[in-house]
C-alpha cells in the first residue's frame, strides 16, 4: 500500500538575501505526464544555489526565492501517459525541481528525468545534475581522442568535467589551489594534476600543455593568463578552443591574442536530456565515479546551517548531499 500523502510539506526558501528557511507549503498534485515524488536526496549546487542565495553574477536576483535541480524520489503517483516508470520506483529530475519533501517532476523522454537502475547508488544520483552539466559542457566542446584538456578548478563540475574528457579520450590536467581536491581528480583518472597559488605555477601548467581545449570552471580572473598577452607565449594551441563555465558577470581577454591563435569561446547552459542518460548510463557501467565527490551527506534538518556555510564559507563545501529521509 503506498504510503498517504500529506497536504502539506517542507520546502526549503531563501525569504532574503543571505537567508535560507523551512517553510510550511501545500503538497503538489500530479498531473498528466508528470510523476508526484517523495525526496529521498537532493543535492546542493553549490554555484547556482549561491548565486540565487546571494545575488550573482546572474543578476535580477528577487527574494523569497529558491533554487536546486538534483532531485532523487520515490514515484508514489505517475500521471496520464507516464511510461518511463511506475510507483514505488527511484528517479532522478533535473527540472528545478528545488529542495522540497514532494515534488512533481516532468516524466517525458524529453525531460531531465531518469529511472535510476539498481546500480546506482541514490546518494550518487543526487550528483548527476553537476555532473550532467559537465557531460554537456565536454560534448559542446566537441573534445576528441588523443587531445590535450586542462580543466581549471576542481569543483564538482570541474571534477566531473575532467571524468568525462578523459571518458572522451583526452590527456587530462586538472589544477586549483586546492592540493586535498586535486587528490581526489587524480584518483578519479586525472593524469595530471597542479597546484596552483604562485605565478610560476602557471608555469607548470604550461608546461604540460599546449592545450586543444580548456574548461574554465573556476570563476577566477585567468582568462589572460590562459590566452596570455601575446600570441604563442599563452598555454593553448593554434584554433583552440576555451570553454567558460565558472559564473562572472563580465570576460575581458587580449583580443590580438586570441585572434592570433584564431581561438573559439565556447559557452555552454545545464544540461540536456541525453547529457543525463549518458551519466546515469556511466555512473551504472562503473566508468564514471560520483562517490568520491560528496563530501557531506547531510540530515535534512541541517540543511540551514549548510546554507549559512554556504553563504560564509563557501569554499568549504564541495558535493552535498540532503538525506530527507
Amino acid at each position: 500500500m503506498a504510503p498517504a500523502i500529506p497536504q502539506r510539506m517542507r520546502s526549503i526558501v531563501f525569504v532574503e538575501k543571505g537567508r535560507a528557511v523551512f517553510q510550511d507549503e501545500d503538497t503538489p498534485a500530479c498531473k498528466p505526464g508528470h510523476v508526484l515524488c517523495q525526496s529521498v536526496y537532493t543535492g546542493l549546487t553549490n554555484g547556482t544555489e549561491r548565486n540565487c542565495l546571494v545575488g550573482g553574477n546572474y543578476g535580477g536576483w528577487k527574494w523569497p526565492s529558491r533554487c536546486g535541480y538534483q532531485n532523487v524520489g520515490r514515484v508514489l503517483e505517475a500521471g496520464d501517459g507516464v511510461q518511463a516508470c511506475g510507483v514505488g520506483d527511484l528517479i532522478f529530475s533535473g527540472d528545478f525541481c528545488q529542495h522540497r519533501q514532494y515534488f512533481v517532476a516532468p516524466a517525458g523522454p524529453e525531460g531531465l528525468f531518469a529511472k535510476l537502475p539498481s546500480a546506482v547508488d541514490p546518494k550518487h544520483a543526487a550528483l548527476f545534475g553537476v555532473a550532467g552539466v559537465a557531460m554537456h559542457d565536454v560534448r559542446r566542446a566537441e573534445v576528441r581522442i588523443g587531445e590535450k584538456a586542462l580543466v581549471v578548478g576542481a569543483g564538482p563540475i570541474g571534477q566531473f568535467t575532467a571524468q568525462a574528457a578523459r571518458i572522451a579520450g583526452a590527456v587530462v590536467t586538472v589544477c586549483d589551489l586546492n592540493a586535498r581536491r586535486l587528490a581526489i581528480a587524480e584518483q578519479m583518472g586525472a593524469h595530471k594534476s597542479i597546484t596552483l597559488g604562485r605565478d610560476d605555477n602557471w608555469e607548470a601548467v604550461r608546461q604540460a600543455g599546449p592545450f586543444d581545449v580548456v574548461f574554465e570552471d573556476s570563476g577566477a580572473p585567468v582568462l589572460d593568463t590562459i590566452i596570455g598577452a601575446n600570441w604563442g607565449k599563452g598555454i593553448l594551441k593554434h584554433r583552440s578552443r576555451v570553454v567558460m563555465i565558472g559564473g562572472r558577470d563580465r570576460v575581458d581577454y587580449n583580443f590580438n591574442a586570441a585572434q592570433g591563435y584564431e581561438l573559439c569561446i565556447y559557452h555552454a547552459g545545464h544540461l540536456n536530456a541525453d547529457d543525463l542518460r549518458q551519466v546515469c548510463r556511466l555512473v551504472a557501467e562503473g566508468t564514471l565515479k560520483i562517490g568520491p565527490v560528496i563530501q557531506d551527506v547531510v540530515r535534512i534538518e541541517q540543511a540551514v546551517a549548510v546554507y549559512d556555510r554556504l553563504r560564509d564559507q563557501p569554499d568549504s563545501l564541495f558535493g552535498t548531499v540532503f538525506d530527507w529521509q
